[in-house]
């Protein structure tokens, strides 16, 4: 097992010492079984040792999202109940900011990069708001240890924020089961322990801090550990440090084809790519341009049990279902109300299956005794009940409601569509954001783009927005209407442009449209965007300005 940092090793036995190192001090400094120890650390070797540390005491451990400050920051230290927090020397200045609202009660340790030196004695800040952790790594000798002192297979293992796509971040339970199996599933889809895996991930969000540091935990991979994701570096790391797998998530993968050519593009020895999020739109180009054999496409939600993940190679697809004999399956997609996400029932108040290509929620059946099947959710239990359906297929079961829209087809393969939330109608008709943000990549040179809908006075159901990134001004509105006219049906066109410098995007890689919906299409929200409407007659988009935003309010102009 070896986990790497650009020309840093970390291996098995050096995690095994630094990780009984960290029990000591948390033992020593009074956590214990069932204690919250928050991690606010880079991507590093050592970052996993620190959670596997605190995880032989039956500690827990929230993996903070590293780019998180103020506010935020503090929700998810209270949301997790912290006891203790760990913060690299970089964010001190981060926690500083914050600390008198986080109580007395909260340890405060810094942990600083260097190799441990444990002849080295240097002052641990003993009576400071803030200590020294690794001066107490280097001082103190590694923990005497049993598996009795954890928490046990079932046990709570890591806390694990949703990306926040739609609001402030929830933090989900992972348990150390849970994480053998995301770990193992991945595993035994065409990776081999001999793999070393390229993984440019944040540690903080599961696929990186779960399926990829999983590989070399369980499995004895190598595992490269990237600081942070380059587009134009991806392969060319890859070829430097001889990757044969490597991991994406989110909008990486489009980012990566929209890079000149070079001869990184096939000098390099990736035969498997995995992830979830590559748009079907760019699959098979992906592949013949970077000569890849194998994609492992999987399917999950961090807090619940619904996975499943494409082993064939099927371009766009992300699992498959059997037609046949789908009921064996602990997974199925249920015909639901898109726009409120409610199931659809029949008339004796059990769901129904969707069929061939009709829209559905995907969910994950819940069987508590069965480590695969069971639903652990969230810290927040109010929370976690929301996304539990009861009498689903029989009076009694239940299961984890995804909240994703997904389709199968005729022969069970199935396909992301959308988010039940992000579905909005318009001249009666449902509109697939995620769809129409295909159809504007395609057309617009695969820039970002994200598609929301919008209240308009006096109308019914939502126009459809998209904010658009054009950094050079080389966006030609007028083709891209032509063009938009052309592959979308008219309900589905947006009405309203937003021309933006840069998109705010969460640490998996996915666009954030919180605020941008909020804001809307006034003028007087938006102040550094420019914004467009969409002229029917001339089948253009023109300036919005406070002019044009009052006549659309009063009906002056027509949409």
């Amino acid at each position: 097992m070896v986990l790497r940092c650009s020309s840093h090793y970390t291996k098995g036995y050096q995690v095994e010492d630094f990780s009984l190192r960290v029990s000591a001090v948390l033992k020593a400094n009074g956590v214990k079984k069932g204690n919250v120890v928050g991690l606010l650390v880079n991507n590093c070797p050592q970052m996993p040792a620190l959670w596997l540390g605190n995880a032989r005491l039956g500690g827990i451990t929230p993996l903070i999202n590293t780019n998180q400050r103020g506010n935020a920051l503090i929700h998810s230290i209270n949301v997790a109940k912290c006891d203790v927090l760990i913060f690299s020397e970089e964010y001190q200045a981060a926690v500083q900011e914050i600390a008198s609202e986080l109580g007395s009660s909260i340890k405060l340790f810094k942990f600083t990069h260097r190799p441990l030196n444990p002849s080295k004695s240097s002052a641990d800040g003993s009576g400071d708001s803030i200590r020294d952790f690794t001066a107490m790594l280097e001082t103190t000798p590694p923990a005497t240890w049993s598996l009795a002192d954890a928490d046990g297979f079932h046990g709570k293992l890591l806390y694990i924020y949703t990306s926040g796509t739609t609001g402030l971040p929830k933090a989900a339970v992972i348990s150390n089961s849970r994480f053998v199996f995301m770990a193992s599933a991945i595993h035994h889809m065409r990776l081999q322990s001999s793999d070393t895996i390229y993984c440019p991930l944040p540690l903080y969000h599961t696929a990186g801090g779960v399926i990829s540091v999983g590989q070399a935990l369980l499995f004895g991979c190598t595992v490269i550990l990237k600081s942070k994701f380059s587009a134009s570096q991806f392969f060319p790391d890859c070829a430097k440090y001889k990757a044969t797998v490597a991991h994406y998530i989110g909008e990486m993968c489009r980012y990566v084809l929209a890079t000149p050519p070079s001869h990184a593009d096939t000098h390099h020895n990736v035969r498997v790519i995995f992830g979830n999020g590559l748009r079907p739109q760019i699959w098979k180009d992906f592949l013949k341009r970077f000569n890849i054999k194998h994609v492992v496409e999987f399917y999950g939600a961090t807090e619940g049990n619904a996975n499943i993940a494409n082993t064939d190679g099927t371009p766009g697809a992300i699992g498959f279902v059997s037609r046949i004999l789908p009921s064996i399956y602990p997974i199925a997609i249920i015909k639901v109300d898109q726009e409120t996400g409610e199931p659809i029932r029949d008339s004796r108040g059990l769901c129904q299956l969707a069929n061939p290509n009709e829209p559905g929620v995907f969910i994950g059946k819940i069987s508590p005794n069965n480590p695969t099947r069971e639903y652990l959710g969230y810290v927040d239990k109010s929370a976690s009940e929301k996304k539990v359906v009861r009498d689903v297929f029989k009076y009694g079961d239940s299961a984890f409601i995804s909240g994703d829209i997904l389709v199968a087809d005729e022969l069970g393969y199935l396909y992301f569509r959308d988010r039940t939330g992000d579905t909005f109608r318009w001249r009666g008709e449902n509109v697939s954001t995620t769809e129409v943000e295909a159809a504007i990549s395609r057309v617009a040179d695969h820039r970002d783009a994200v598609v929301y809908g919008v209240l308009v006075p006096n109308t019914e159901g939502r126009a459809g927005m998209c904010g658009i990134v054009d950094t050079n001004s080389s966006l030609d509105l007028d083709k891209l209407a032509r063009d938009l006219a052309r592959d979308l049906p008219a309900y589905a066109r947006p009405v309203f442009i937003r021309v933006m410098s840069a998109m705010d995007m969460t640490g998996t890689f996915k666009m954030k449209k919180i605020d941008l919906q909020k804001e809307g299409f006034d003028p007087s929200l938006v102040k550094n965007d420019k914004l467009y409407y969409l002229d029917l007659k001339q089948g253009r988009y023109l300036p919005l300005g406070v002019d044009e935003y009052e006549k659309i309010g009063n009906g002056k102009i027509r949409l």
